[in-house]
């Protein structure tokens, strides 16, 4: 049985080693060093509160891919009986409303985010763009090709919120692997600190199982390190006298010694934790400008299209409206 006693003080012998414990506990014990033991040989049943929180997870995520689910049951139903069954009553109104009804669960919330985008005076989005198509669609009798279209963007949609999920889930990983204190040596004594606070040049103490509070060159004779949170690399890593131990490592071996090359703020685990929270408030100059392109070429196109649906009207002796909304659709 491991100890997981958060209060539990460990004890070390003159060389380092510690007296207490396995290490393996002594790393299980330690806030940034559980994840290390996901993979035990036994693994441990989850208790209710974590089952339970799977549940929701389960429950949350089924809801959120049901309407996409079930608008591409009935949009392949659909397609199955125009092309293949082909019965006599789904024609007409029947054919309209069963595409209809696949193309709500995708196409209603989109169509709630056009109307807000309308109340806020921004009519040239996404999805007025999506809704005025798919409609168009619906106009000239291409109901598959309506509901297809909005659920390949609904599909898109929920990939892209997975993949910012999952990015919200690595960088709150990041944090955690934040040391939370340094031992730095004052006065011939090692005293508790803040990383913040700790000078370039001080020495500070890393203890068996315990993170790297800050960038340091190596001072004792040597060490392993799992570098894994910053590196991805699960093999150990030895570093020597004189090389370079950088901040979030995680010290496996006994008690070193570091001498202090950058405060907390220039350190590499600092400056990556800044890339990442920072990423999504910084645009690539294409993007901008790509956004800069399309506040002018997405009216241009729009006010052509209409004119090309209304202008023919005038001009054009067998006009056929059906027709020309085709052109100005795929225009």
């Amino acid at each position: 049985m491991k100890n997981t006693d958060p209060n539990h003080v460990h004890t070390y012998d003159a060389q380092g080693r510690i007296t207490c414990c396995t290490l393996e506990e002594k790393i299980y014990t330690d806030a940034g060093g559980k994840r290390l033991l996901h993979e035990e040989e036994h693994e441990e049943e989850p208790d209710d509160k974590e089952q339970g929180q799977a549940d929701i997870k389960g429950k949350s995520a089924i809801i959120k891919y049901l309407p996409a689910l079930i608008s591409l049951m009935m949009l392949l139903i659909g397609i199955a009986l125009d092309n293949y069954v082909k019965p006599a009553f789904f024609t007409g109104y029947i054919r309209f409303a069963w595409y209809a009804v696949a193309y709500l669960p995708v196409g209603f919330p989109v169509m709630k985010e056009g109307w807000d985008a309308l109340l806020g005076k921004e009519f040239f989005t996404e999805f007025t763009l999506m809704v005025l198509a798919t409609i168009g669609a619906f106009a000239i009798g291409q109901y598959p090709e309506g509901v297809a279209v909005m659920l390949f963007y609904a599909i898109g949609e929920l990939f892209q919120s997975a993949a910012v999920r999952k990015a919200k889930g690595n960088i709150k990983a990041l944090l955690d692997i934040r040391p939370d204190a340094a031992s730095v040596l004052k006065d011939n004594k090692y005293i508790e600190t803040k990383p913040e606070n700790v000078s370039v040049g001080e020495t500070i103490q890393v203890k068996s199982g315990e993170k790297v509070p800050l960038d340091g060159q190596m001072l004792s004779v040597g060490g392993s390190f799992n570098t894994a949170a910053l590196t991805g690399e699960s093999k150990p890593k030895s570093i020597y006298k004189g090389e370079q131990v950088l901040a979030g490592m995680l010290n496996l071996d006994k008690v070193i010694e570091l001498k202090v090359t950058k405060k907390f703020a220039d350190s590499s685990l600092a400056r990556i934790l800044d890339m990442v929270q920072n990423a999504t408030t910084r645009k690539a100059k294409t993007e901008l400008l790509i956004r800069r392109f399309a506040k002018i070429y997405t009216p241009i196109v729009f006010f052509l299209a209409v004119a090309l649906v209304l202008i023919p009207y005038f001009i054009v002796g067998d006009y056929l409206f059906t027709q020309w909304l085709y052109r100005a659709l795929v225009f």
